[in-house]
């Protein structure tokens, strides 16, 4: 609800874990190599093109894939002859966005993406959706069967990880729909528990950092509500909460939310979403509107640990632009690549 999710978690990016497995990764065309390139290992056969640069690591530590969506999207793009449009598509491609894990295998995917991002002496950022009663039955409804599956998926998840750096943004919209009153009520007591699990396994490995989700300052408010459902899922334990995951509320709106929660919650730090929040949100009263696939807006700040904010770890694009938000307003189901949209959201940039 307010920004859907399920595409990304329902299809595990097999073709990314394959390929890392195999020891080589696709490469992107057409874009810049520096330095701090990933390349392929010895005996892969030699790419024909570059592979996307990583940013420096000061700016932003996090890992960008080579064979994500948009990347494979700029090579074919060039291959048909679009090169304003492979040009446009590259703003996505050559930015870190998050990893979603899906429901098969997750040990393989985060254990693929992590030793990926090692190699290249980044950090995996990995989102974690697979809560039971996911979405409410909306357009990303779905999810573990039960308390036990999710507590099996989240060991195997947490496996993959072991002791290499990952930041994970845990379980979005889960906090909200229960404060919002979407998720009924015989399921709290046992989501704040799966939630406070999640955060003291995940913090019990050695290098990852991990942000429970706590929506945008346009659904739960005014930011007290949101205060005790983060204590009560562990934030004591987290190293803070994300904002604006998959929505496109200001940086400024955000900030002013996010601080307004930390300082009810003992200074924690949080993270922005600002994958689609260039424009800022659409106007008017119609939700669904509002965050699914809502026209005219702009890719936002990109992803770099120097937000200039004492308490704002990081902007991240922590939603991938150009995947759909769900089967409205023409666009594909959610979290399928939707070309025209992704466009849009690239021309309207402001960088």
């Amino acid at each position: 609800m307010y920004g859907s999710h399920t595409g990304h978690a329902r299809r595990a990016r097999a073709v990314l874990v394959r390929a890392v497995t195999a020891g080589a990764l696709v490469l992107l065309a057409g874009c810049s190599s520096s330095s701090d390139d990933t390349s392929a290992p010895a005996g892969s056969p030699r790419p024909a093109v570059a592979s996307p640069s990583q940013l420096p690591r000061a700016q932003s530590p996090y890992w960008v894939n080579p064979d994500g969506t948009a990347a494979r999207q700029v090579t074919q793009l060039r291959k048909a002859g679009k090169e304003r449009d492979a040009v446009l598509i590259g703003k996505i491609a050559q930015q870190p966005v998050a990893e979603w894990i899906g429901v098969d295998d997750p040990e393989s995917q985060t254990r693929g993406f992590t030793e990926a991002a090692a190699r290249a002496d980044r950090d995996a950022l990995l989102v974690l959706y697979n809560i039971p009663h996911r979405d409410c039955g909306q357009y990303s409804q779905g999810g573990a069967s039960d308390g036990d599956s999710y507590r099996a998926w989240l060991d195997r998840a947490a496996a993959g990880i072991g002791d290499r750096s990952a930041t994970v943004i845990l379980e979005p919209d889960a906090l909200p729909h229960m404060e919002d009153g979407c998720t009924p009520q015989q399921f709290h007591e046992e989501r704040y528990a799966l939630l406070k699990e999640a955060v003291r396994k995940l913090k019990s490995l050695p290098r990852t950092r991990v942000y429970l989700d706590a929506g945008n300052p346009s659904w739960v408010t005014p930011a007290t509500r949101m205060a005790e459902p983060l204590r009560r899922a562990g934030i004591d334990r987290a190293d803070g909460f994300a904002l604006n995951v998959s929505n496109f509320q200001t940086t400024r709106d955000s900030k002013e939310y996010g601080w307004a929660l930390s300082t009810l919650l003992g200074d924690k730090h949080f993270v922005i979403d600002t994958s689609r929040n260039g424009n800022g949100p659409l106007s008017g009263g119609d939700h669904e509107k509002a965050w699914c696939n809502p026209a005219g807006r702009a890719l936002g700040e990109p992803p770099t640990t120097r937000t200039g904010d004492r308490l704002v770890d990081a902007y991240l694009w922590i939603k991938r632009p150009g995947e759909s938000d769900g089967a409205c307003k023409g666009g594909p189901d959610a979290g399928e690549w939707w070309e025209t949209y992704a466009l849009e959201l690239a021309r309207n940039a402001r960088s």
